[in-house]
């Protein structure tokens, strides 16, 4: 069996730019990197805004596992299926961050026969956005240290310094350290740290920003520090959020790419899923939009994580509504919610995939009447998966509302997921009732409280005095319209990442708050949420190596 990196080094791909003529893009409004990839315009992008928009389909998944789901395998599927029925689908996917390739997680293109290529490309560098991110942030950085070098006239608190330099790898000696060290003119000591680039609140403006003006006004509103008696202190008061917008001019503009079936791709941004919204470029996915009459994208995580951000944040501030969703799910990874170990999931377990679909249960139920969408469930399909299983699968969920089918893109490619992308097509010819999860007019501490009550299944959210008084001040302070970003764990509706299944009356509490000014929500963490991953014993990359021809092996 070829491994996915293989699959994707056989490809014959077809030049960039007549990927761009499918969707009517002229040659003038490409800027190739090489053959296979390239950026689109922006002065492009802008001419679009009279064409009407196509439909917005969203893959989410049941709450992840280690037995993996395949969201974006399916999103890639899913967008050839389309295109294999004669529909006209384009594909909107993040950029994969280097500390997961090169840590635990591996490649992010898709997998096996649904994959976007070149995957190495994608995989590493790219089109260099993630490297103007983390130049931009860091700038900023540096001209905080470099101002209060020179006398701090704007009257930093070195303790109270709210912005951190940022580097696209995992590296857990980075989290907490100490800056300015050796004399004098080195400037001033004091503690600092590294988060990772997708964790940076640039990122976030990167992907929620509909224009360079957009964008420069919202790294100017980007609170980096305090005075001594609190007073906010912007990026703007700096002047240095004229210098970050240059360094990302060229990066805001969106990326093209392909399928191994030649389908359209854009790939633009990639904020965590967990400290940010986790979702690809606002501009991406809008001019995606102009030109398909189809646009499947993702959110990250689950439907209770990614989805309710992609809902609540980037639909709320980009005017986006989705016609349907795709909830994606593996029978293994049931059988894993149902209380499976991952060395026992080939084993055919009916009990236990009986308990574990109640995990599937609330995703549907939450898209279904928290979200307002129509929703298909997707069975990405395995080998192992037996019929008493597909079956006993299909008849419980069959009172919910939303098909099953089984999926056989990974090993079948687009043909594979045809059934999927009929009952898709279906799906967004019917009206729907979409709604966000709380109204934007609600105070911080109610929006949270409706995603634990509403989503998580809590019964009630809690802090500390300290936590509550921040959120106060921040209500009073004028943030109060804000989004919630909900940080907290991935693998569980609580917020212990051992509860698996579909946990319910437990108690969420909101340990720390964070504002992201510019990106425009408030961050409630809950639960311990790493914003610099570190490597695993076995990190990915020892298995990573090129041959003395040039050609990448063990990427995925």
């Amino acid at each position: 069996m070829l491994s996915d990196i293989e699959i994707a080094q056989k490809a014959k791909m077809k030049p960039i730019g007549e990927i761009a003529k499918k969707l009517g893009i002229p040659d003038a409004a490409i800027s190739p990197f090489g053959h296979y990839k390239a950026k689109i315009a922006l002065e492009y992008v802008n001419s679009l805004g009279s064409k009407p928009d196509g439909k917005l389909v969203l893959v989410t998944a049941i709450s992840p596992t280690p037995a993996g789901e395949g969201k974006t395998t399916t999103t890639v599927g899913l967008g050839d299926a389309l295109n294999h029925i004669g529909k006209r689908a384009v594909i909107c996917l993040r950029e994969p961050s280097l500390g997961p390739v090169f840590g635990m997680k591996g490649g992010a293109a898709g997998g096996g026969y649904a994959q976007v290529v070149p995957m190495e490309d994608i995989n590493l560098h790219f089109t260099g956005d993630f490297n103007a991110i983390q130049l931009a942030n860091n700038l900023l950085a540096a001209m905080i240290d470099n101002h209060i070098n020179h006398g701090n006239e704007l009257g930093f608190d070195v303790r109270r310094i709210a912005w951190k330099r940022v580097l696209d790898m995992n590296d857990r000696a980075l989290r907490q350290i100490t800056v300015a060290l050796g004399g004098p003119a080195n400037g001033f000591p004091r503690e600092d740290g590294f988060d990772i680039v997708v964790a940076s609140e640039v990122m976030a403006i990167f992907c929620l920003s509909m224009s360079i003006k957009d964008l420069r006004e919202r790294l100017g509103k980007i609170v980096c520090g305090y005075t001594r008696d609190q007073k906010p202190i912007l990026a703007k008061d700096l002047k240095t959020h004229g210098a970050m917008a240059a360094l990302l001019k060229d990066a805001l503009a969106p990326n093209l790419v392909q399928t191994l079936e030649h389908s359209p791709a854009f790939i633009h941004g990639g904020p965590f899923a967990n400290i940010a919204h986790g979702c690809n470029s606002v501009l991406a996915t809008k001019t995606a939009l102009k030109l398909g009459d189809y646009v499947v994208t993702e959110a990250g995580f689950g439907a209770d994580l990614g989805a309710e951000k992609f809902v609540d944040i980037k639909c709320r501030k980009a005017g986006l509504k989705p016609a349907a969703v795709v909830l994606v799910a593996t029978v293994r990874a049931l059988k894993y919610h149902g209380g499976v170990e991952v060395k026992e999931l080939a084993k055919e377990n009916l009990e236990a995939l009986a308990k574990g679909i109640t995990n599937i249960e609330r995703h549907v139920n939450n898209i279904r009447n928290n979200y307002g969408l129509p929703c298909v469930v997707s069975i990405n399909h395995r080998t192992e998966d037996t019929d008493a299983e597909i079956k006993m699968l299909q008849e419980k969920m069959a009172h919910h509302g939303a098909k099953v089918i089984v999926a056989r893109h990974w090993a079948e490619g687009g043909k594979g997921a045809v059934e999927v992308a009929k009952e898709v097509v279906r799906l967004c010819d019917e009206p729907n009732n979409f709604k966000f999860v709380y109204e934007e007019q609600a105070t911080l501490w109610d929006k949270m409280k409706a995603i634990a009550t509403k989503i998580y299944g809590a019964s009630d959210i809690t802090a500390d005095s300290k936590v509550r008084a921040q959120i106060k001040k921040l209500q009073e302070s004028g943030y109060g319209h804000y989004p919630i970003c909900v940080a907290k764990t991935q693998y569980s509706f609580s917020t212990d990442p051992q509860l698996r299944g579909a946990p319910s009356g437990h108690v969420v509490n909101v340990r720390e708050v964070r504002l992201a000014a510019g990106a425009e929500f408030v961050v409630m963490i809950c639960g311990d949420i790493m914003t610099m991953p570190g490597l695993p014993k076995v990190p990915s990359a020892v298995s990573i190596d090129v041959d003395d021809d040039g050609r990448i092996t063990g990427l995925f």
